[in-house]
C-alpha cells in the first residue's frame, strides 16, 4: 500500500518516508508520529475528537517474558499533539479477560475501574472510555477519529445503506451506541461476522479503520474519508439546492464585525447569568451557508449527532431573533429584546434535563445557550475560558459539515434527546469535570489596560493572565507591542491575549480597542488607565503644549477610556472593575512638578467621582498611587529622570537609592508591586471597595491620604 500526496483531494497526505525510517523499529513512536499527522488534520478529526493505538510485544518487568501490550490515546489530550507520556499501556490479555467477569451493559461503567488492573506502564495515563474499543480488535494498528465526511453518512437516514453500497461492504457498520465496553464487544462481533472489512462506521458517531503496520493504517484512513468526501462533494446541490438554498443575504465582512463586535457584551452578560463567560466570534463561510439558509429553522433546533458535537456545544444552538441591520447602539434595549429569547433557551433546557434525567444524575448544569447564531452576521460562542469557547465554534462548524453532507446524500438525523442526555450527564462524565483544577481567581474575566506594552502596564497584564485573565495588550507603539504579544503568547497561548493599537488622545482609537476586545473575548470587566507621560519642569521652563500634553494623555485619556469602557460594562450588565494608575504625586506638591502633579492630582478626584457615579452599576473605580517605579519604564524617557535628579540636586545614576531612601520602608518600588496591588482590587477580596486609594511607595508620609 503506496500512497502520496497527489492520491488525494479533500484530506492531507502528510506521511515523510525519511522521518518514518528514523522511528523504524519503535512501533510506540510510530504510532505518536501517525497520531499527530491525522490530528494535523482537521478534516479528519475535531480538537480532542477520537484515539489511536497499536499493539506490539514487550518485556514484562514482573516475568522477563515477552507480552502483547496495548498503547491507547489515554484520556483527555489531543492526538494532534499527543506525546508518549499521553498514552496508557495495557495489558491486551488482562483487558480481554475483562470479558469473563462482564455483567452486562446495565452495569458497564463499573469496568472503568478495572481497567487499572490491566494496566502495563504504572506511569503511563489514565486509560479512556474508548481503551476497549481498541483493545476487542485483532489489529496491530486502529485509527478511530471523528471524520466530517464520515459523520456525515453516518449521521444519514440511510447511513448504513449508503456506507454497505459505497465501499462494496468492506466496511461494517455499529449502530448507535454510547461509548463503552459494550459497543468494544459490538465492534469485535461486526469484525468477525465480517471478515476482511477494512473499517467499521459508528452510526452517529464515528469512523473505526487499521492497518498491520502504522504506514497501512494512516493511508486506510486517508484513503476511507477521502471516499466519503468525495462522494458527499458530487451530491452537494445535485437534487436540491446546499441547505435548501439562501433565504438571506450576509452583510458586508467588516459590517458584520461591527455588528458582532457591538452585540457581543449584551450576549455576554445574558450567557454569563450563572458564572462569566467568555466568547467567540467567526464568521466564517461555512457558518454564513448555514445560518443563511432556509433550512437553518428546522435543522438548528434537531442539534448535532456526534457526542463529541454536543458535549461542547450543548444540545442545540439559540438562533437570534434580530434582523442582521438592526441598530444595536442601545445596550439596555437591546438586552430587554434579546431577554425572552434566553428564557426560553433555559426553560427550553430545563425541560430536556427534567424528561430525562436519572434518579443518580448529577445537578442540571448552566442552562444558558453556548451557540448563538446570527442570520446575517455569524456566530459567537461563549464558555468559560477562550480555548472552550473557540473548540465549541469548532465543533459547531463539524456539526454543520455533517448536516450539510447528511442532507445532500439523503436526510440529517441527531440522536434522541434521552441518547444526548445520557452522554452529557454520563456519571463518567461528571466525575471527569470534578477532577478538573479549581479556577484561578481572575478565570473567565476581560482585562484591558493601556500602555501594556511595556512597564507598569505589561507587569498588571502579566500578573492578571497568570491570574486567568484574558488580557488585550495596547499601546501606541506598534513595535513594542509585537514584543509583548510574542513574549505573553509564549507564556500563556494564544487563548489568553489579544492586541489592540490604542491612542487614549483619540475616542475612536479608544473606542476600536474596546470593540476589539468585544471582537476577540465578548467584552471586558477590567480596565486600567495606565498609559501617561511625564514632564518635570520648573513652572517658567514650561510649555503650553507640554501642559496640554499631560493633560491630554493623563487626564483627559482616563476620561475617555473610562466612558467608552462603560458604555460596554453596562451592556453586559456584569459590575466590573476601573483602576487609575495615578501617583504620589497627586498628594504631594513637589518641586518643579507644576503640570504633571496638578494632572495627577485631577486623575485622582476624577476616579473619586467616577466611583460615586458608577457604584449603582455595581461597577467599582479605584486608585492604586505608585511613586518612582524606575524598572522597564516610558515615564523615565524624555528628560523626566534628569528633570527629578535636578530637582532633588542628585544625579540620575542617583535617583534609584534616593527615591528608596527617602520612604519609611526604605524599598525600591517595582513593577510588579503596583500589578500586585491591582490584583488586591481585583481578586475577589474586596468586591464590595470603591473608590479607594492604594499607595504603592514604600510609604511617604506627605502622601497619607488620612
Amino acid at each position: 500500500m503506496i500512497a502520496s500526496p497527489n492520491t488525494f483531494r479533500h484530506v492531507s497526505y502528510l506521511w515523510d518516508n525519511a522521518k518514518a525510517a528514523e522511528l523504524e523499529g519503535d512501533e510506540v513512536a510510530l504510532l505518536i508520529y501517525r497520531s499527530n499527522l491525522l490530528g494535523a488534520d482537521l478534516r479528519l478529526t475535531n480538537y480532542g475528537g477520537g484515539n489511536t493505538s497499536c499493539k506490539a510485544m514487550a518485556t514484562d518487568p514482573l516475568t522477563g517474558q515477552p507480552t502483547e501490550v496495548m498503547w491507547v490515546k489515554g484520556s483527555g489530550g489531543d492526538i494532534g499533539t499527543l506525546t508518549r507520556s499521553g498514552l496508557a499501556a495495557l495489558y491486551v490479555d488482562r483487558l480481554r479477560s475483562l470479558k469473563n467477569i462482564y455483567r452486562g451493559i446495565e452495569h458497564e461503567d463499573e469496568m472503568v475501574e478495572l481497567f487499572n488492573h490491566c494496566i502495563f506502564d504504572l506511569a503511563s495515563k489514565a486509560p479512556s472510555i474508548d481503551t476497549p474499543l481498541h483493545g476487542f480488535l485483532p489489529y496491530k494498528h486502529i485509527d478511530h477519529l471523528h471524520p466530517d465526511a464520515a459523520i456525515a453518512i453516518a449521521a444519514a437516514k440511510d447511513g448504513k445503506r449508503i456506507t454497505q453500497e459505497l465501499f462494496n461492504g468492506t466496511i461494517g457498520w455499529v449502530d448507535w451506541q454510547r461509548p463503552g465496553f459494550d459497543l468494544g464487544l459490538k465492534l469485535a462481533e461486526c469484525v468477525e461476522q465480517n471478515p476482511g472489512i477494512r473499517g467499521i462506521m459508528l452510526g452517529s458517531h464515528g469512523l473505526f479503520t487499521w492497518g498491520d503496520t502504522a504506514y497501512e493504517s494512516y493511508v486506510n484512513t486517508l484513503e476511507v474519508v477521502e471516499r466519503c468526501a468525495e462522494y458527499l462533494a458530487d451530491n452537494y446541490g445535485k437534487d436540491r439546492p446546499v441547505f435548501g438554498g439562501s433565504k438571506r443575504e450576509s452583510l458586508p465582512a467588516d459590517v458584520r464585525k461591527t455588528q458582532a463586535a457591538k452585540l457581543a457584551p449584551v450576549l455576554r452578560g445574558l450567557c454569563s447569568s450563572e458564572h462569566h463567560m467568555i466568547g467567540h466570534f467567526t464568521d466564517d463561510e461555512r457558518v454564513l451557508e448555514f445560518i443563511n439558509s432556509n433550512d437553518l429553522d428546522r435543522l438548528a433546533p434537531m442539534g448535532t449527532s456526534c457526542p463529541d458535537h454536543f458535549l461542547r456545544t450543548k444540545i442545540s444552538p439559540l438562533v437570534l431573533p434580530l434582523a442582521a441591520d438592526a441598530d444595536l447602539n442601545d445596550g439596555p434595549a437591546l438586552r430587554t429584546e434579546l431577554t425572552p429569547a434566553f428564557e426560553q433557551y433555559r426553560a427550553m433546557y430545563q425541560d430536556y434535563y427534567n424528561t430525562c434525567k436519572h434518579p443518580n444524575s448529577p445537578a442540571i448544569r448552566d442552562a444558558n445557550p453556548v451557540v448563538l447564531l446570527y442570520p446575517g452576521v455569524g456566530m459567537f460562542t461563549f464558555a468559560k475560558d477562550k480555548q472552550t469557547a473557540r473548540v465549541a465554534a469548532e465543533f459547531y462548524i463539524n456539526a454543520i459539515n455533517v448536516m450539510k453532507g447528511a442532507e445532500a446524500i439523503s436526510e440529517y438525523t441527531s440522536l434522541p434527546r434521552q441518547e444526548a442526555f445520557d452522554i452529557e450527564y454520563w456519571l463518567l462524565e461528571e466525575a471527569k469535570l470534578q477532577r478538573m483544577p479549581k479556577p484561578k481567581p481572575l478565570s473567565g474575566k476581560i482585562a484591558l489596560i493601556t500602555g501594556s506594552a511595556g512597564g507598569i502596564g505589561k507587569a498588571i497584564a502579566k500578573k492578571f493572565a497568570q491570574e486567568g485573565a484574558c488580557v488585550v495588550l495596547n499601546d501606541i507603539n506598534q513595535e513594542r507591542l509585537d514584543g509583548a504579544q510574542a513574549e505573553f503568547t509564549k507564556a500563556f497561548g494564544k487563548d489568553a491575549v489579544a492586541t489592540t493599537t490604542l491612542n487614549v488622545t483619540d475616542y475612536t482609537s479608544i473606542q476600536d480597542a474596546l470593540s476589539a476586545a468585544s471582537l476577540a473575548f465578548g467584552g471586558v470587566d477590567i480596565v486600567v488607565n495606565n498609559a501617561g507621560i511625564s514632564i518635570s519642569k520648573p513652572i517658567a521652563e514650561h510649555t503650553i503644549d507640554e501642559w496640554d500634553r499631560l493633560y491630554d494623555i493623563l487626564v483627559k485619556g482616563q476620561f475617555m477610556v473610562t466612558k467608552a469602557a462603560v458604555e460596554v460594562l453596562r451592556k453586559q450588565d456584569m459590575g466590573g472593575d476601573i483602576i487609575n494608575i495615578v501617583s504620589k504625586n497627586a498628594l504631594v506638591a513637589g518641586p518643579n512638578n507644576a503640570g504633571y502633579g496638578s494632572a495627577k492630582a485631577a486623575q485622582l478626584h476624577l476616579s473619586r467621582l467616577n466611583a460615586a457615579e458608577l457604584g449603582s452599576d455595581s461597577i467599582r473605580v479605584n486608585t492604586v498611587n505608585p511613586d518612582a517605579v524606575i524598572s522597564d519604564s516610558n515615564i523615565w524617557a524624555g528628560g523626566w529622570a534628569e528633570g527629578r535628579a535636578k530637582a532633588y540636586g542628585v544625579t540620575v545614576e542617583e535617583l534609584p537609592a534616593y527615591y528608596a531612601k527617602r520612604t519609611l520602608l526604605n524599598e525600591i518600588i517595582l513593577p510588579d508591586d503596583i500589578a500586585n496591588a491591582c490584583f488586591a482590587f481585583v481578586g475577589g477580596l474586596l468586591n464590595k471597595s470603591t473608590g479607594n486609594v492604594l499607595n504603592v511607595d514604600g510609604g511617604v508620609a506627605m502622601a497619607f491620604v488620612r
